[in-house]
């Protein structure tokens, strides 16, 4: 008997010569990243629906304490427009991700997709902007973190010490090996962060005037539905509203982990349908209410009291958010080290030094940069420019461009979507151009005005609004 019918009689090729649906599901599951393994880590452990509370906790977080700022910004209408429009424009992006990641299973990151379709140099660009991107998340994760630290010990100690302390415990959870345990953690730390922020809402709606304003005499709330900012504000509040649900690309490495990655869409939809819903209710009651006297991070708003409180409940989910960002870039640079070697599954001293080494270079390197950048909305601002406009933006379009280039010479309409997917290219660039110019203006004038002091001081810079 020939090999293809000794083939076709275990399955491997039906009775027209091409290869059974059983033969590729075998073949994408050898080619997964970690494989089902009963005698090494199984990393493979993460249902769909556990995946959708990490997909959320991964997004939620920081995008929600920093939405009512660019509200300030754009306006009511413009600001609910631009939250729907984005989450919609994200979801979308990150379908093209999933896609491409389950036709090519051996992806682990966004940087291997770039190896497929640009080589090694697209390879490296790409893994560098994406550690960029979640040491900087990271950042603001500990951002969060030390300012909640602040608010409940009434400044009880500098705010370096307190961001220090939030690095440490950052990277101690980060460093849980598999995203099945971390996972479970996302449940209540996403609960924290939602409570924190009902309670914030809540609060902002039984007070006369904001908290911030002054509390005598008229005092104009700075509420408009459409407002004209000019170019560097416009920019930072668009950027702002667009990075806080565009960290899609951490979804990737959890697309490894899971039990089934094709569950991925599911997972997907439920996340993005409920974070953009979210935001666009809660970054509309807390900007009705203060205005341009919204705090950022948003939980500051509604008074000391309320303040502690909401920090108080939050502080579980904050510290939560920056364990997934800081695992998600460790585990990037993870498999980096160790892929297609036996120490990726194995408990070695290789494999744990490599895991511990990579949570603690680059918690430590967050750290920094949360110091020198510790005004909240301008760090987010910043990843989403850098970042998130060539990775989110850019990056989909070119890998849509790579797997349908039959469309350039098929139908008109072909031809038009074809032209619409390089404007998503052009787009990405735009903003991360844009964008980046009007954060480094809006930088330096906080510094210039001391809104923000010297890197690496005590005061609370995060708390500004």
């Amino acid at each position: 008997m020939h090999d293809k019918e000794q083939a076709e009689a275990h399955g491997a090729y039906d009775s027209s010569g091409h290869a059974s649906p059983r033969s590729l599901a075998a073949e994408s599951e050898e080619a997964e990243v970690f494989q089902k393994t009963d005698s090494g880590v199984n990393f493979r452990k993460v249902g769909w629906f556990n995946a959708t509370v990490i997909f959320i906790k991964i997004l939620f977080a920081t995008g929600v304490l920093s939405m009512p700022s660019a509200l300030y910004s754009l306006g009511a209408v413009g600001g609910a427009i631009s939250i729907v429009a984005w989450g919609a424009f994200n979801t979308y992006c990150f379908v093209i991700l999933g896609n491409f990641r389950n036709r090519h299973p051996h992806c682990h990151s966004v940087a291997d997709m770039a190896e497929v379709a640009g080589g090694i140099v697209a390879k490296e660009a790409t893994g560098l902007l994406f550690i960029i991107a979640y040491v900087l998340v990271t950042g603001s994760g500990i951002i969060g973190v030390s300012t909640a630290l602040n608010a409940l010990s009434h400044h009880a100690a500098c705010t370096v010490w307190w961001s220090f302390i939030a690095t440490v415990v950052i990277v101690a959870t980060a460093s849980i090996r598999k995203l099945e345990h971390v996972g479970w953690l996302s449940y209540v730390g996403f609960l924290s962060i939602y409570i924190a922020v009902l309670i914030v809402v809540i609060g902002v709606t039984t007070r006369d005037r904001p908290a911030a304003a002054p509390q005598e005499g008229p005092y104009d709330l700075g509420y408009v539905n459409i407002n004209n900012p000019g170019f560097a504000a416009g920019m930072v509040a668009s950027c702002t509203i667009f990075v806080s649900s565009a960290g899609t690309s951490a979804f990737l490495p959890v697309i490894s982990e899971m039990k089934n990655p094709k569950d991925y869409k599911k997972a997907l939809y439920l996340c993005m349908a409920l974070v953009t819903a979210s935001y666009l209710a809660f970054s509309l009651v807390v900007y009705r209410w203060c205005g341009m006297w919204v705090a950022s991070p948003s939980l500051g708003s509604a008074g000391q009291t309320i303040k502690m409180v909401s920090y108080g409940v939050a502080l579980i989910g904050l510290i939560v958010s920056g364990t997934l960002y800081l695992h998600v870039g460790a585990k990037y640079v993870f498999v980096r080290i160790l892929a297609n070697s036996r120490h990726l599954q194995a408990n070695t001293f290789i494999h744990w030094g490599t895991w511990l080494g990579s949570t603690i270079i680059l918690g430590a390197l967050a750290f920094i940069l949360a110091s020198a950048i510790p005004i909240f909305n301008y760090l987010i601002a910043l990843v989403g420019s850098v970042c998130f406009a060539p990775l989110a933006m850019s990056l989909p379009g070119w890998l849509w461009l790579y797997d349908h280039g039959h469309y350039r010479k098929g139908s008109l309409v072909q031809k038009v979507v074809y032209l619409l997917h390089i404007g998503l290219v052009l787009l990405g660039l735009f903003f991360c151009v844009g964008a980046t110019y009007g954060v480094v203006m809006q930088i330096i004038e906080a510094y210039d005005t001391g809104l923000i002091g010297s890197a690496f001081s005590c005061a609370d810079n995060s708390a500004s609004s």
